[in-house]
C-alpha cells in the first residue's frame, strides 16, 4: 500500500498486525510513530487528543490487565491509499483483572468483551478515531453492577464538580477525517434497518433479520433469534424515546471470504424520559455513541436475512451522565 512499510499487504493486515504489536508483543513505543501526534481520541468516556494520552492510557490498562489480548473478529473498510481509509476493526477484548487500576481492585477475574475502533489511516499513520469499548459488560464480568461503577467513578474522580464529563457533540473536536464511508449497498441497508428500529418498528428485525440469527450487544448481551434481538433494540430505544437517532458513517463491503457485511457509527442525543435498559426515567440529558457491525446470509423473507449483529455502547458514560444529573450519588 502506497506510504505504509511494506510489511503489509492490505489495510486488515495493517490494522490486525499494529494492533497485535502494541498490545500482545509489548510494542507500545508503537503508537509513537503509528498514531498521530494531534490525533483526535474519541470514547464515549470523552475526547482526547494526542498520541501521549493514548500511550499512557495503554500503559495503564496493561498494567491493571497484564494478559490482556485484542483478538479481531474483522475490519470493514473504506477509501483507498489515495484519499485514505477508514477502518472500523471489531475486536474481541480478553483477560485476568490481576492488578488495581481504572476498574477498580484486582478482583483476578477473566473477561471478554467487544470493542469497536473506527480509525482514519492514511500514509501508515491513524490520524482520526472513535472507540467505544463495552464497559458495562467489562465492569460485570469483574462482578460489578454498571450503575454503582459510574457512582464509585463519579466520587473517585472528585465529585460532581470535578468528574470528567461523557463525551458529547458539545465537546468533539473537528478531525481531519470528514468522510462518510460508502454506498455500498449492505451498508445503505443495515442503515436504512437501523432508521426503523429508531422509528419504532421493531416488526422489521422480524421481517430482515435471520430467524435464527445472533446479536452480541452491550453489557455482554447475547440475544438469539429475531424476537430476542427486536426486544433488545426495543429497550435502549423505550429508554430515549424522544432522542434525536443519527448516522454518522456507514461502510458496506463484501468479498475476501468474508459475507456481505456492514459497520455504522450512530448516536442518540436527548434525554432520559422512558422505561428501558437505564430504569424509571429521570429526565437526564444524554448522549450515547454507538458503534454496529452486521453480517448478512441467505436466510430472510426476501432472500437475505442479517444473521449476525455486533453493537457496542458504554453504559457506565450513560450511567454517568444520569447520576450526574440527578445527583444520586
Amino acid at each position: 500500500m502506497k506510504g505504509f512499510s511494506n510489511r503489509w499487504s492490505d489495510l486488515p493486515g495493517y490494522i490486525l498486525g499494529v494492533t497485535r504489536e502494541i498490545w500482545e508483543e509489548r510494542g507500545v513505543a508503537t503508537l509513537e510513530h503509528t498514531y498521530a501526534a494531534d490525533i483526535p481520541v474519541r470514547t464515549p468516556m470523552g475526547v482526547a487528543v494526542g498520541n501521549a494520552g493514548v500511550i499512557a492510557s495503554t500503559l495503564a490498562t496493561l498494567a491493571e490487565f497484564p494478559d490482556r489480548e485484542l483478538l479481531g473478529e474483522d475490519v470493514i473498510f473504506s477509501g483507498d491509499e489515495e484519499a485514505g481509509f477508514l477502518s472500523s476493526h471489531r475486536i474481541i477484548s480478553t483477560g485476568t483483572h490481576a492488578n488495581d487500576g481504572w476498574f477498580g481492585p484486582a478482583t483476578g477475574r477473566r473477561f471478554q468483551v467487544r470493542v469497536i475502533a473506527d480509525c482514519a489511516a492514511k500514509a501508515h499513520v491513524i490520524y482520526d478515531e472513535w472507540l467505544v469499548r463495552d464497559n458495562g459488560g467489562l465492569v460485570r464480568q469483574l462482578g460489578g453492577d454498571p450503575r454503582i461503577f459510574a457512582r464509585d467513578l463519579i466520587a473517585r474522580e472528585g465529585g460532581p464538580e470535578r468528574a470528567r464529563r461523557p463525551f458529547t457533540p458539545a465537546v468533539d473536536i473537528a478531525g481531519a477525517y470528514v468522510g462518510r464511508g460508502n454506498e455500498n449497498e449492505w451498508g445503505v441497508r443495515y442503515a436504512q434497518s437501523l432508521e426503523r428500529l429508531m422509528q419504532a418498528d421493531f416488526a422489521h428485525v422480524l421481517a430482515a433479520w435471520d430467524r435464527a440469527a445472533i446479536g452480541e450487544y452491550a453489557g455482554a448481551r447475547t440475544r438469539v433469534g429475531a424476537r430476542a434481538i427486536a426486544d433488545f433494540w426495543l429497550s435502549l430505544r423505550a429508554a430515549f424515546p424522544s432522542a434525536t437517532f443519527t448516522i454518522h458513517h456507514r461502510i458496506g463491503m463484501d468479498g475476501a471470504m468474508m459475507p456481505p457485511r456492514a459497520a455504522v457509527r450512530w448516536s442518540l442525543d436527548g434525554t432520559h424520559d422512558g422505561f428501558g435498559l437505564f430504569g424509571p426515567p429521570t429526565g437526564a440529558p444524554v448522549h450515547v455513541m454507538g458503534m454496529a457491525h452486521a453480517e448478512y446470509g441467505p436466510y430472510g423473507p426476501d432472500g437475505v436475512g442479517l444473521r449476525r449483529e455486533y453493537a457496542l455502547f458504554d453504559e457506565i458514560a450513560i450511567w454517568k451522565q444520569i447520576l450526574l444529573h440527578t445527583g444520586d450519588l
